[in-house]
Order: C-alpha cells, then sequence, then structure tokens
C-alpha cells in the first residue's frame, strides 16, 4: 500500500466512525461525558476519577501544583478534596490531555516518538499561551481556551498513533496528503471524544482561519496562541499562516511589552503545571 492509498485507507475509517482508540481512554472518556453533563454529581465525578489510577494520581498533583496552591495551603492527599480543589472545567482539561497523551503512547518507532514528543511540547505551549491569552487579550473563559489548546492537535496524534502500521506515511509530504486526511480524522476523533462543539468547531477552523481585530474568540486565542508558541509541530501544524496584515494590526492590540510578558506568563503556567498536567 502506497502513501496515498494508507492516508485513504485511514481517512475512509474515520469517516465511517472506525477510530482505534487505546483501551486505556475508555474510563477518562467516561469522565469526560459525564463532566459534559451539567446534573453531573461531584460524588459520581470522584467515583471516576478514583477508577483510572493514573487520571486519580495526577488530579492529586495538579490540586498541589504551584496553579492551584499559590497562598501555600495544606497539600492535598486524596482525590475528593483535589477534585474540590481544582474544579470541574480542570478536571476535564486534565483528562483531555491524559486522553491526547495516551495516544502516543503506543508508538513504537523512536522517530514516529519522536514527533509525538515534540506535538505534545508545542501542545503544551499553546496551551499555556491559550491560557494567558484568553485572560489578557480575547477576554474569554481561559478554561475553555486551554482544553480547546490541549485536543487542538488530536488528529495529528492518532496518525501518529497508526503511521507505525504504514512506513514513511509522515515522511515528507509535498503534496501534503497528510492534511487532508487528518481534516477527515481529527473531526471524527473529536466527536469520539465528546469534544464540545464549539470547540469542535474552532480547531476545525484553524487551517484556514482568520484573525479578526480585535481578537475575541476561541478561534482568535487558538490562532494567537500557534503563532506565538516556541516550539512548532512536527507535522506542519493545522495553522495556516497568519494573514499578511495581523503584524501591523496586532501592534494596536498585543504591542512589544504586552507580548513579551504573554510569553513570560505562559513559561511560568507551562512550569507550574508541568508535573500534573503537561508532562
Amino acid at each position: 500500500m502506497n502513501r496515498l492509498e494508507a492516508f485513504g485507507y485511514i481517512a475512509a475509517q474515520a469517516a465511517r466512525g472506525e477510530i482505534s482508540l487505546p483501551t486505556s481512554v475508555n474510563a477518562a472518556l467516561r469522565l469526560q461525558i459525564a463532566l459534559d453533563n451539567p446534573d453531573c454529581h461531584i460524588e459520581d465525578a470522584i467515583k471516576l476519577v478514583l477508577g483510572e489510577p493514573q487520571l486519580a494520581a495526577r488530579t492529586v498533583a495538579l490540586a498541589n501544583s504551584a496553579a492551584f496552591n499559590r497562598n501555600g495551603d495544606s497539600t492535598i492527599t486524596n482525590v475528593r478534596a483535589a477534585v474540590m480543589r481544582v474544579g470541574y472545567r480542570s478536571l476535564q482539561t486534565l483528562v483531555a490531555s491524559l486522553v491526547v497523551r495516551q495516544f502516543g503512547s503506543r508508538i513504537v518507532d523512536p522517530a514516529l516518538r519522536a514527533k509525538a514528543e515534540q506535538l505534545w511540547e508545542h501542545t503544551a505551549h499553546v496551551a499555556a499561551l491559550a491560557q494567558v491569552i484568553a485572560r489578557r487579550v480575547t477576554f474569554i473563559n481561559p478554561d475553555t481556551a486551554m482544553f480547546a489548546a490541549i485536543v487542538h492537535e488530536v488528529g495529528g496524534f492518532y496518525l501518529l498513533s497508526r503511521a507505525d502500521e504504514f512506513p514513511g506515511l509522515l515522511d515528507e509530504d509535498p503534496e501534503k496528503w497528510a492534511e487532508l486526511c487528518e481534516e477527515v480524522v481529527s473531526r471524527e476523533v473529536l466527536k469520539k471524544l465528546a469534544v464540545p462543539e464549539l470547540v469542535a468547531n474552532s480547531i476545525l477552523a484553524l487551517r484556514d482561519g482568520w484573525l479578526t481585530m480585535p481578537p475575541s474568540t476561541l478561534l482568535d486565542t487558538l490562532l494567537l496562541a500557534n503563532q506565538f508558541a516556541p516550539v512548532p509541530s512536527p507535522l506542519g501544524g493545522r495553522v495556516s499562516q497568519m494573514p499578511e496584515h495581523a503584524d501591523s494590526v496586532l501592534d494596536f492590540v498585543i504591542d512589544d511589552a504586552t507580548l513579551h510578558s504573554i510569553l513570560l506568563e505562559s513559561e511560568e503556567e507551562v512550569r507550574s503545571m508541568s508535573a500534573a498536567l503537561l508532562v
């Protein structure tokens, strides 16, 4: 099977809803679906977290990280207190990060694993930037922005997880078949992961998205976070080149001093959450 046939095969499977998820994702998905339910009781959320040891450990670690314990409060030692401290939105982002990381866990080829690690590093920086940009520039919900950024490259992670089956699949791709395949794959994986429609639509609009002025939407937030991320995607990225007018117009919204401050703050976000969320 040549590369074009392989991309067609993967895309056709995705279009039929035949998305192969790691078995360890099931518990996290159950929690994700539960958290999307506005009537989800905290006792149900706690039981679901306790049902997945890795998730339980990460939730406690997140609650004790600098991001959630800035005042030096007592150390959290149980899942119940951890869920109470971090809240549903942050828990949802943590679940999403674990799901995305699981796609890379089954990759065998060293070169592909290196790509997966770089893609995760890129994702981590975009997530931290998105949260800061949401607070300081676009004024949307920062938790939603971070969640969207965590899952915005999920199609790329899925392609990497399938590439072991098709040697050379993600080598240099001048005809950009990977991008065409990724669009179909991303749509179906986002659906499989029960990502809310607003978030999914913003992610799917990234490749051809245009920045509005002043930036005020989730799509704008993701576009800016991708533009300023210090680590590029090893797959070429989902985001098209920023429109030619963007740099000069952006100066009215984000001057050099503000941008420098945003970059420093996002680096601090990456460091403060790395132990629990972004590693």
